[in-house]
Parts: C-alpha cells; structure tokens; sequence
C-alpha cells in the first residue's frame, strides 16, 4: 500500500514537472511568426534579386545603344573634319581644331569619355582626365578585331587597358575613296559601369523603401494573425488545466468560423458534455448513496429490533415483509448499476427468443395490483390487445416494460388512468403506455434519456429512482434495432412508445425511413406542446 501511495506521488510530482514546459501559447506564436517572417524576407529577398537582375540587363542594354549611337556621331564627325593623310593611313586630330573641341564637348555632353585610337590600337586622341596615359597604351587585338566588323561593345576593363570596370562602345573610322573604304581608326566611348547612378539606382531606392514599409507592415499583420489563431488554443489549455481540477464553467469565445472556429466550437461542446456529466455522476452519488443508505438503515433497524425483543414476535413478520421490499430495492440498484456497467463495457448481449409481449405486460402489471387498487387507477386500452409474438431478450424487454409500468404507476395522478395501446406495422410493433399526471415540463424532454437525470429534483414523488431506468431501457431497445420514445403535455399526460422490429433483419431503408418518420412525429408534437 505504501508502495502504491509513493507511485502516486512520484507520478504527480512528475505531472507536476512537466507542467512548466507546456508552453503552447509562446511556441506555437512563435513558430506562426518566424514561419511567416522567413517568406516574406525569403519573397522579397528572390524580388529583389530578380529585379537587380532585370534592371541590370536593361541598364546595360541602355548603355550599350546609347554608347554605340554617340560613337557613331562622333566617327562622322571625325571622317567628315580630320585630316587625313592617304601616305602613311593616318588621321591627324588637333585637340585646339573645331573638330577637337566638338568631340570634347561631346564627350561632357554624353558623359563618356571619348577615345581614338588607330588601327595599330595606339592612341590618337583621350578626353578622360583620370591621369592616366592612355598613349603609351594599346588596345588588345581582340578588341580592334571586333571593331572592324562594325560595332563593338563590353562591360569589363578590356584586358587591363582600364584600371576599372567600364561600358566600352566602339565603332571604325572608315575614309572613302577611289579604291574603295578603308578603316583609318576606331572610336570608342566609355563610361565607368557605376549602376549606382540614375534612373536605376532611384527606382531601386524607391522599391526598397516601398518594400522595407511593407514588409514592416506585413510583419505586423502576421503576427497579429498568427497571435488571433493562437489565442483560442492558449484559452483551450487554460480551460484544461481548469477541467483537471474540476471548473467546468469556462468556455472559450469563439471568433471565426473556419476551423479554428470550428475547433473552439467543439471544445465549448465538449466542456458542456463534461459539465453536464460531471452534474449528472454528483446527482448519481448522491442517489447511489441515498439508495444504500436508506434501506441498509432500515433492514439494520428492523433486524435489530427482532434481536433484541424491541419487536415483539407477533409484529416480526409485517417487520420481515418491509425488509425483504427493501432488499429487493437493493436488488434492483445493484441490477441496474450491473446493466449501466455492462453497458460501459459494451458487454451488454441479447439473447433473442420469441415470447408473447402481452403475457409479460400483464404479469408486469399483476405485479403492481396492490398499488393500483390502492390509489385508484383505472387500467385501459387492455381489452384492445391480443397475443403479440416477439423475437427479443425477454428478461431485457423485461426491464423496460417494468420501468415504464413503474413510473406510470408512480407519476399518475390518484384516481388517473393508465392506458396501453398497440400499433402493428409489417415490420414493427410499438406499444404505448400513456398516463395522466403532471406530465414531463418541455425543457426536460430531451434529457429524460440521459443517464442520472430526474425530472423529479425534489425527490417528492421519485423517492427510490436514481434516473438510469430509461437510459437503459433506450439502451436495451437500441440493441435489439428499435427504439423508444416520449411524449408529454405538462399536467395532461405522458406517453411512452416503445418500438420493436418484428424480426432480427429488416430492410435498411424502411427502417430508417421509419425512424425517421416518428422523430419527426414526436418531435413536432413536442414543439406543439411548448
């Protein structure tokens, strides 16, 4: 025992332990907001990409025309003013000349730097002013060999000709004469590759800026959305913790109706479910404990009495009768707590034989004579019955037929009427036991079925139930493929029908078109009461 009791404890402790570590609330946001977080930087990040890629190749493609097309006007400005000397194939550019001054201006115009160089590669004429001497260079061969089939254009230093990375356009020089044209040089116009300049770099600062804004707003609304999705789960763990110590009477707000809505929905069903439950085994142990107690006290009295002479032998067997009623009341708590237990478990079986249904209604009813005489009921409907073959559990038709003659016998006004009807179909039979009395109150309709539940709360009538008769009676009918059902008017009557298929198979859809048909019944006669 010992033992057990430090399993206990180690187990709690252990409960105890790991309840610090349930962050569900804090992970679950945080996984929702870095997962949103690392796709938008992650979508941004390939836009951005993308974009300086497109930019790039467009800015290029801009640089390319518009380096070709000014090289082009200054090779005709050149062949139209330059001297030209046929002897030695060379082009004489004074930098003072008209023509020397045109190019220079040219090359502010255009904002490039312009470069002649003859057909050797050396240079003839520079407007760049970085300090470098461009006419001890020569241009690699590739280069001039580009250039003389027409146009010629790179991004790059030209094979360490220039000391930085440039857009280099080139076009020939070409002298015509007699024999025909001949290439005197080449011209190029060059421009430092800085993408960090113009139109580019303004539309890339506007589009960063644009995207810094929105990504910040962006952020905001996930989180946002990611802390609304999991706040109904943090709320569902904090009424958890609350269910395990038994408050049943929190319930989570439900804010959405997809399936996060959906979810609280069926929490705030479930926490309804266990209240409900929770009420019904407290009235349960009240009952169960009512229940032995106030026969065990009785038979104690009444056995002690004859013991000890307080009862004198002439009164011993009156005293006897009252305590074998009272243990055949044990009895029938300890039957019924058997039948709700086998139900449980599933193991409750049916033992189909066939029998006469009207013979174990009226040994039921023979049973209860004295209580019948006594209050002065008035049976009816029995002359209307005739022999009623069954193929069902006679001892759990039993059951069912007892209970509902019980509280028939029990809830009828003195002086009421009890009435029995029987209706035959080619596949049911379903027999109706309806009585006068204060009837069933519309709200409690619904749970008449339920296990523990008494319409009856002040006990000023339903002394000895404890409200498992008709949740196994309905449980007993269900196993056999019918079913049972109520219909009351508050201080009129009260009617129980119970339905049974006439043999174990029956045809799927009559039955349940059947069924159907006496919800609807029943339900529309119980809207009509209310």
């Amino acid at each position: 025992m010992k033992q057990k009791s430090n399993q206990a404890k180690q187990s709690s402790a252990a409960y105890q332990g790991k309840a610090p570590h349930f962050r569900l609330r804090r992970s679950l946001f945080q996984k929702y907001l870095i997962f949103g977080i690392v796709i938008l930087l992650t979508s941004f990040i390939a836009l951005s990409v993308t974009m300086f890629i497109f930019i790039n190749r467009y800015w290029e493609a801009e640089k390319r025309t518009s380096l070709v097309d000014n090289a082009k006007r200054v090779a005709d400005v050149i062949e139209s003013s330059s001297t030209y000397l046929p002897a030695a194939h060379m082009l004489i550019i004074d930098k003072e000349s008209p023509v020397g001054l045109t190019v220079v201006n040219m090359s502010e115009i255009i904002d490039a730097d312009i470069l002649i160089v003859d057909n050797k590669g050396k240079c003839a004429y520079c407007s760049a002013k970085d300090g470098v001497d461009y006419a001890s260079k020569t241009l690699p061969s590739y280069v001039l060999a580009a250039t003389t089939k027409g146009e010629f254009f790179e991004a790059g230093t030209l094979d360490g000709y220039f000391a930085e990375t440039r857009y280099t356009a080139g076009v020939p020089i070409v002298a015509s004469d007699d024999n025909g044209d001949t290439i005197l040089a080449f011209c190029y116009a060059s421009t430092p590759a800085t993408f960090v300049s113009g139109l580019p770099v303004t539309f890339l600062q506007i589009f960063f800026i644009a995207a810094a804004v929105m990504l910040v707003i962006i952020i905001i609304f996930v989180a946002s959305m990611s802390y609304s999705m999991s706040r109904p789960l943090r709320q569902m763990s904090s009424a958890a913790k609350k269910f395990a110590v038994g408050d049943f009477s929190v319930r989570v707000k439900v804010r959405s109706d997809d399936e996060i809505g959906e979810l609280a929905t069926a929490f705030n069903y479930m926490a309804d479910s266990l209240s409900s439950s929770e009420g019904m085994r407290r009235a349960f142990i009240s009952n169960v404990s009512h229940e032995l107690k106030t026969p065990m006290t009785t038979i104690a009295g009444f056995i002690d009495g004859m013991l000890d002479g307080t009862i004198p032998p002439e009164r011993q067997p009156h005293y006897m009768r009252i305590v074998s009623n009272e243990v055949k009341r044990l009895s029938r708590l300890v039957t019924s707590m058997l039948n709700l237990s086998r139900i449980d478990r599933g193991e409750l079986k049916v033992n189909r034989q066939k029998f006469d249904l009207f013979s174990l209604l009226i040994t039921i009813l023979a049973s209860y004579e004295q209580k019948i005489v006594s209050r002065k009921l008035h049976i009816t409907g029995l002359e209307d019955f005739k022999s009623i073959t069954v193929n069902a559990d006679p001892d759990l038709m039993y059951q069912v037929i007892y209970n509902l003659i019980e509280n028939a016998v029990k809830f009828t006004n003195e002086g009421g009427t009890i009435h029995f009807g029987v209706e035959e179909t080619r596949y049911d039979i379903s027999v109706m036991i309806s009585n006068t009395g204060p009837g069933i109150p519309p709200e409690d309709i619904r749970f008449v079925f339920d296990r523990f539940y008494k319409t009856d709360k002040s006990r000023s009538i339903d002394k000895k139930g404890m409200g498992l008769g008709l949740f196994i009676a309905k449980t007993i009918m269900r196993l056999h493929g019918g079913d049972i059902y109520v219909e009351s008017r508050v201080n009129e009557f009260t009617t129980f029908t119970v339905r049974l298929p006439r043999t174990e198979e029956r045809p799927a859809s009559t039955a349940a078109s059947d069924s159907t048909n006496q919800y609807v019944e029943t339900t529309a006669n119980s809207e009509t009461e209310e």
